[in-house]
């Protein structure tokens, strides 16, 4: 039986017959993801509230933020090798396990250094576990069910980075009192638990393959090129891009090295952590990795101008904020979920569509902040939004399907670490950039917020446009080698009549 075959999964059955009980499995995932991808931007509305009360300068308590995403963002790749290797549902299990206890700790925490560290193992928990969650969707599910099983993981990752503000500030607005940002670490512990007690009833177990060796050169060469080109983007507020804009070489560099490095250990019929021919042999992986990247600059970056146009600009409070984005969550989460079942017969077209939707909902949305009066602003961008939510759910929930659906399973967890590495790196670029051309803006003209919203939200365009470049590029190719495969049959079958 070959490594794929034994990847399979506990099927409970004769070999190959699917696992009875993959699509709850699969629930206990999509929960575990959402939880984890929420946190990312659910903290953001309760900086302010955290630093007051743990008497914390603004630069030490931005960590809580970004520690955490510096984290989620360098475990990724190693986390999703390492699963391949010694088994999705034991790494998948700890990691969750690991997630519950630092969030506790985190809710606990006396001093903001405290709160530092916590978050920092928290975001290195939900690093471990996201690689996971798309390796077991590849384990579990075949042919058409593993798209509407993508289309149902793209939903969470699409949603739980749209509604965190709005979480965030429903939480806060529950929980009165100064110490109320606390239970927005503490509502992990109880799904948490309940996610792993289900998770070890429900998780297929999978009998352990040959055991490899982890390309510890490779983990090493990739850690430090990312976490050279997130620094200076973590530190961005502080003016970390101009000092440590060196770093960008620096990171540059090792990826280059990573990759020949890479490259030498598979042509050594070695294992690599992130095998070359990802890029140069899975159809649609490198152009769907390139495709999330360029998205998620804009998408992360437009949640933070938002956040501060509506809060500071108009004064309204952290949940009315946050309600004031939901049109663009509830579009997102219904499209999410019907282009799931509609990726196999449309293709790329389906993220070509949704990303020229999102492109004229956010340019509206752009032009209503800019001109409309104060009083009616939020309902008149609400439709806009809404667009451009339905355009957002029908690139993200495609877009990872169509980029995972033909890796082999052996290589799952390195494939889908990977593509979360690239959009962890964009949202970093897109939530540093943003924020600071809004403020940028706000200082060379006499604070005029509807001006640095505008601008912002304009710059996040730019890499969506990006993204629809490639979207294009992408779906003419698939074309042409629909021709190619379609003029050749008919070639095959006229040889065959004339013969």
């Amino acid at each position: 039986m070959n490594r794929d075959a034994r990847a399979g999964g506990h099927t409970g059955g004769p070999a190959g017959t699917p696992d009875p009980r993959r699509w709850k499995a699969l629930w206990v995932t999509l929960a575990t993801g959402f939880m984890s991808l929420l946190d990312v931007t659910i903290v953001a509305v309760a900086l302010p509230s955290m630093q007051r009360e743990l008497n914390a300068s603004a630069a030490s308590v931005q960590w809580v933020v970004s520690g955490y995403a510096l984290a989620f963002a360098l475990v990724l790749v190693p986390a999703g090798r390492l699963g391949d290797a010694v088994g999705r549902r034991r790494i998948f299990l700890w990691a969750l396990a690991g997630f519950v206890l630092c969030s506790a700790v985190a809710g606990a925490a006396p001093t903001v250094a405290w709160l530092v560290v916590a978050r920092i193992a928290q975001g290195a928990c939900a690093g471990c576990l996201a690689p996971q969650n798309s390796a077991l969707i590849q384990q579990m599910f075949r042919g058409a069910e593993r798209g509407r099983a993508f289309g149902l993981f793209g939903a969470t990752v699409g949603i739980s980075s749209a509604v965190g503000p709005v979480t965030g500030g429903l939480i806060l607005a529950l929980a009165h009192g100064s110490q109320g940002w606390r239970w927005i670490f503490y509502v992990n512990v109880p799904v948490g638990a309940i996610a792993l007690l289900l998770g070890i009833r429900l998780l297929p177990r999978v009998a352990p393959g040959r055991r490899e060796r982890l390309d510890l050169p490779g983990v090493a060469l990739l850690g430090v090129g990312v976490l050279a080109l997130m620094l200076p983007l973590v530190f961005a507020e502080s003016g970390g891009v101009r000092r440590l804009w060196w770093l960008f070489l620096v990171g540059v560099a090792l990826l280059v090295a990573f990759a020949r490095w890479e490259r030498r250990v598979a042509m050594r019929q070695g294992q690599p952590l992130l095998d070359p021919r990802l890029l140069t042999g899975i159809r649609g992986y490198a152009p769907g990795a390139s495709l999330g990247a360029l998205y998620f600059v804009g998408f992360s970056g437009i949640w933070l101008v938002f956040a501060l146009f509506f809060q500071n600009g108009l004064g309204y409070e952290p949940l009315r904020s946050g309600l004031a984005v939901t049109p663009f969550a509830i579009g997102s989460a219904a499209a999410a979920l019907v282009a799931g079942r509609l990726v196999e017969r449309f293709g790329r077209l389906l993220t070509v569509w949704g990303l020229v939707t999102v492109l004229g909902g956010l340019t509206a949305t752009t032009l209503i902040l800019r001109t409309a009066p104060p009083g009616t602003l939020v309902w008149l961008a609400a439709p806009a939004l809404f667009v451009g939510g339905l355009g957002s759910g029908c690139v993200i929930s495609p877009n990872v399907t169509m980029t995972l659906r033909d890796v082999p399973v052996r290589m799952a967890g390195a494939a889908g670490g990977a593509l979360q590495t690239g959009q962890r790196l964009g949202g970093a670029v897109g939530t540093a950039a943003l924020p600071g051309l809004f403020y940028t803006v706000l200082a060379a003209d006499g604070r005029n917020y509807r001006t640095a919203v505008a601008l912002s939200v304009a710059s996040a365009l730019v890499a969506m446009l990006a993204a629809l470049t490639v979207a294009l590029l992408d779906w003419r190719r698939d074309r042409h080698r629909g021709r190619g495969v379609t003029r050749q049959v008919r070639t095959e079958h006229c040889g065959a009549g004339h013969g």
